[in-house]
């Protein structure tokens, strides 16, 4: 028998790569996420609970079911990693989110900081297509 001549290679190396990624931090990893912050999310998540109850008490069964694969086929549209954001607007339109006046319309966008490091787009197609690994941006660790 020949031995294999090939050497094991992972696409896009290590997960902790410093140099790619940055310096990690302890504090995201230990510190779990703020009282308000869960209890808002159950609220959330209670709320969108409730909305499907009365949809499948008004229209019956299968609209929440039809609701949910929009969503699902609107959640998957995406622009390439770049200078442009997605928008998600027929998402926005399908869940209702348009109505929500969120912290970005009256603060600044997260993405016109000072400190937003651009998507690599490379490298951000690298990741969405599961060849390389790590967040797509430094920006998001």
């Amino acid at each position: 028998m020949e031995a294999s001549k090939t050497i094991a290679h992972e696409v896009g190396g290590i997960q902790n790569d410093a140099l790619r990624f940055g310096l990690n931090g302890v504090k995201s990893d230990i510190v779990g996420s703020h009282p308000l912050e869960v209890a808002y999310g159950t609220i959330l998540k209670n709320k969108e609970d409730m909305k499907r109850q009365i949809l499948a008490n008004t229209y019956g069964s299968a609209f929440p079911l039809k609701m949910d694969l929009d969503k699902q086929v609107l959640s998957k549209f995406r622009r390439p990693p770049g200078a442009i954001p997605s928008s998600f607007l027929g998402l926005e339109a399908a869940t209702g989110e348009m109505e929500d006046f969120g912290f970005e319309y009256y603060l600044n966008d997260p993405r016109e900081s000072e400190t937003f490091v651009p998507v690599d787009m490379h490298h951000g197609m690298e990741v969405r297509l599961d060849l390389s690994k790590g967040p797509a941006c430094k920006s998001f660790m």
